[in-house]
């Protein structure tokens, strides 16, 4: 049996953090090892928050180069950007045409952002078809999420389920969660989730200097230096991703004896994040010195894709009567 397929993709909406990095990118370099991996950079998915055309250019280019200088390599997974591959919409549309109100109307994303405030636009409303575009155009026998994204997947299938039922054809294989192992929760500097639109980010290829002075920004509580600290504060939850099993007993013991200092714990986690990322970071660097190479593994990835996805879609196509009959059934009139 050949290696599984596995799909996966990332919104360009600024530089990686390292919340993107425990909680998604580490497990996707991971997965090469057994897995085919098509990874795409979601511009499409980008418009429906950021509306500056540049700055989507050069998110796009910065996930590129994150995802590169992590790890990822093209010549085991396919990388490429979203809006290459102009056939996913067409999909889009085939799946939108079988998919319930009702169901789009359940989405936990679309009311999440709703609650904080986004427009509520079309696009933002029927996203989970252009997902579920995405994912089925591939047939992949896994696609890896978070606890919080299994309902992506489920609706996913679901759609899948309608456009088979709708045209009695088994178009679309269903495809499994793959429940990221080891995924960390990583909280951002002010304690809650870390993420772009909260503006507590800790960016992965940050210069050393402007990231010890993030890290030393890290909101801590009041505790007295001589007294025991609590270890479930974002400060101590981020030093442990740097950190090895004995470590962590060691230091977490410290902080119950009382006498540890935040500030010492942020000099330290500072230095691990550097160290940590210091490889990538020179790697990173290496590749955003030759553009051009980076467009044409975009552009390769794009070409690779699409000899994959293409006999989906005709046969998407063929089941829904769309474009002249097939030879066959030209033969038999």
């Amino acid at each position: 049996m050949g290696k599984l397929r596995s799909l996966s993709g990332l919104q360009p909406t600024g530089p990686l953090h390292i919340g993107n990095y425990f909680g998604a990118v580490r497990q996707h370099v991971a997965l090469q090892d057994r897995a085919e991996g098509i990874y795409f950079v979601a511009d499409y998915h980008s418009m429906t928050s950021l509306r500056r055309a540049a700055r989507r250019r050069e998110f796009v280019r910065d996930l590129a180069l994150d995802y590169l200088a992590s790890g990822l390599d093209p010549a085991r997974s396919i990388l490429y950007r979203q809006s290459d591959l102009p056939e996913t919409t067409e999909l889009t549309w085939l799946l939108s045409t079988v998919t319930p109100m009702g169901l789009l109307q359940r989405a936990h994303s679309y009311k999440d952002k709703l609650a904080a405030g986004q427009s509520p636009g079309h696009g933002l409303f029927s996203y989970p078809v252009l997902m579920a575009a995405d994912i089925l155009q591939y047939n992949p026998d896994i696609v890896p999420v978070g606890q919080d994204q299994k309902q992506h997947l489920e609706m996913t299938r679901d759609m899948a389920n309608h456009f088979n039922h709708a045209y009695g054809a088994e178009v679309f294989r269903l495809p499994e969660p793959y429940v990221l192992p080891d995924v960390a929760v990583v909280p951002g500097v002010d304690g809650r989730k870390m993420s772009k639109s909260y503006d507590n980010a800790l960016r992965m290829f940050w210069p050393p200097a402007k990231l010890r002075k993030a890290v030393m920004a890290i909101v801590t509580d009041s505790t007295p230096v001589a007294d025991p600290k609590n270890t479930e504060q974002a400060l101590f939850r981020l030093w442990a991703l740097f950190a090895t099993a004995a470590e962590r007993e060691e230091m977490f013991a410290r902080a119950a004896r009382g006498g540890l200092g935040y500030g010492e714990v942020k000099r330290d986690l500072a230095e691990r994040i550097c160290t940590y990322f210091g490889e990538m970071s020179a790697r990173r660097a290496e590749l955003a010195a030759r553009p051009d190479d980076v467009e044409d593994v975009l552009r390769e990835g794009a070409r690779r894709a699409r000899a994959l996805m293409q006999p989906v879609l005709a046969a998407a196509r063929e089941a829904a009567g769309l474009g002249p009959p097939a030879p066959a059934q030209r033969t038999k009139r």
